[in-house]
């Protein structure tokens, strides 16, 4: 498919450079990249909008990351703590409902626009009307498309106040505030861009707030803007010379789409690209022997997981729940698949964050599998599909569990595709067997419990649609368990009851979980100032130079 562009230069400038080259598809790579860009190979496949009202893709994060500001960021220093972005001070009230931000001065956005508090409800408006996916993350506080005017308002052209309707913790509201959903946009350009709402549509009010316009676009205030994006061939960013904060040390930043790591491997050993995003545990180990490359890496709060459809009802039988969990060979997949980009973890919540349980009480047993198959009526076996994006390492996990499932006499038919494929398809709930991965939105234990552990509505039109209802997984009494932790005020009891939660979770959920992502990175020795962060949005390339 073929996206617009952004008119920034005329096309024959793009044309007339080596970076021409990145989007034809015939090309087997480029000249060695100039000295004024970073080019990155990194499978961005699942990116299926830019809009950050709407955008739920890892890539897309990473990206959106670089180009939108927010009124919080969390401090990589201490992920436990927020620091001021867009705002400069914050208050909260006694009764822990209203929360008052103060705008640091003289802030633009990248078009030249200011940045006012008008700005800020107005995204906080256009994020919860619009009802995509992540609108759940502040629509959680009890906001509505009734009452977002009331709830996010700007009383003053630099002051902003957020009421929610229950008392939280406040770090778990600033902590929401600090993930991508709650970008800034610029309201005065993106109204410029607004399309009437037709009856095709499924937008509730009677425009899309710029919606199809920001899927190929951007309208942010952050150190790079989006000059372009081409579905699986590249994302190109400039720097935005508006910045009011420190300019970016590069001209531009390219993410080249390459899904194969030997491609990667072999595009960085000649200079092609400057830094390759996702080797494999080979290729890393080839590349770490140059002396032209350097490694670094980063333990990420990012877990992978086969998710089991409960709406298939042989899938659905606990017995079958639990004897998937026993025909994954882990430890085949941890000394080689993953090998140095992963660590074998078998609970939702990642090593870091308040309440981890460090158990992985799962081996492969077929026949203890085997056993509860026959206990569950299943003694012959079954045929499944399973949904997989066609890359590494996530093709060899799904061929692994396909050959000890079989020993098992589980048939699985691996149906391959581009993330944005399989995950169409899987936020439908039309799967069988999903291989997933999922990154924190925040860094507090609700960001993984409520979308592990809680299902509100599991009816196809629910609202709220977490991993536990993309899997169709009703469990009313571990929803309202999640609930009263996310309320619980005493960090001791807090971290207790998400212990719990995951015990619950290993004993009786849909979900095997696979490990925790360690990533890492190869880059030029020409490369200065890349550090990977502790989640999928915090890829900062803003300090990132070359020699």
């Amino acid at each position: 498919m073929m996206m617009k562009t952004i008119a920034f230069r005329p096309r024959r400038w793009l044309a007339s450079t080596a970076l021409s080259a990145l989007f034809m598809a015939t090309a087997p790579a480029f000249a060695v990249t100039p000295a004024d860009t970073l080019v990155e190979g990194f499978a961005i496949d699942d990116i299926i909008t830019m809009d950050p009202g709407e955008a739920f893709e890892l890539s897309t994060a990473e990206v959106d990351a670089n180009i939108y500001d927010l009124l919080v960021r969390f401090d990589l220093a201490d992920t436990s703590k927020v620091k001021g972005d867009l705002a400069e001070s914050w208050a909260v009230s006694d009764d822990r409902l209203t929360y008052t931000f103060k705008l640091k001065p003289n802030l633009k956005f990248a078009s030249g626009n200011p940045i006012t508090a008008q700005d800020v409800a107005w995204s906080f408006e256009r994020l919860i009307k619009l009802d995509k996916s992540p609108a759940f993350i502040i629509g959680q506080f009890g906001l509505t498309g009734d009452n977002v005017t009331e709830k996010a308002k700007a009383v003053g052209p630099d002051t902003f106040v957020f009421t929610v309707d229950k008392p939280y913790a406040p770090s778990f509201v600033l902590d929401c505030l600090a993930s991508g959903v709650a970008s800034v946009v610029d309201k005065k350009l993106v109204l410029e861009h607004v399309k009437p709402a037709t009856p095709s549509d499924d937008y509730k009010y009677d425009n899309d707030f710029g919606n199809d316009w920001l899927k190929t676009h951007t309208a942010g205030s952050g150190p790079f803007q989006l000059r372009e994006w081409r579905a699986n061939e590249a994302v190109v960013m400039d720097r935005n010379d508006s910045y009011w904060g420190e300019k970016a040390k590069l001209t531009r930043v390219i993410y080249r789409h390459m899904k194969e790591s030997s491609a990667q491997r072999l595009a960085l050993e000649a200079g092609d690209i400057d830094v390759a995003r996702n080797l494999d545990p080979n290729d890393l180990e080839s590349v770490a022997k140059n002396g032209n490359i350097a490694i670094t890496s980063a333990p990420k709060g990012t877990v992978y997981y086969i998710g089991l459809n409960q709406k298939n009802e042989k899938l659905a039988r606990p017995e079958v729940r639990q004897a998937f969990k026993y025909l994954i060979d882990y430890d085949a997949i941890g000394s080689t698949l993953i090998k140095g980009t992963g660590e074998i973890h078998q609970t939702f919540l990642p090593k870091g964050v308040l309440g981890e349980l460090d158990e992985n009480p799962f081996k492969l047993d077929v026949a203890k599998a085997k056993a509860l198959l026959e206990n569950a009526g299943l003694k012959d076996g079954f045929s499944v599909t399973m949904d997989v994006r066609s890359t590494q390492p996530v093709t060899g996990i799904a061929e692994s569990i396909q050959q000890t499932a079989g020993e098992a006499g589980i048939k699985i038919e691996i149906v391959p595709g581009d993330d944005k494929q399989t995950l169409t398809k899987y936020r439908a709930r039309n799967h069988d067997i999903y291989i997933g991965q999922w990154g924190q939105d925040y860094f507090d234990p609700n960001s993984n419990a409520q979308t592990f552990a809680s299902n509100p509505s599991n009816s196809d039109d629910s609202k709220n649609q977490t991993l536990a209802w993309r899997n169709a997984w009703d469990l009313p009494e571990l929803t309202k368990e999640t609930e009263a932790a996310l309320l619980e005020k005493d960090s001791t009891k807090r971290a207790a009851m998400y212990r719990d939660l995951q015990k619950d979770v290993l004993d009786t959920s849909p979900f095997a979980f696979l490990y925790q992502q360690i990533e890492v990175a190869g880059l030029r020795s020409i490369v200065k100032g890349l550090k990977l962060g502790p989640s999928f949005d915090t890829n900062f390339v803003g300090n990132v130079s070359k020699e």
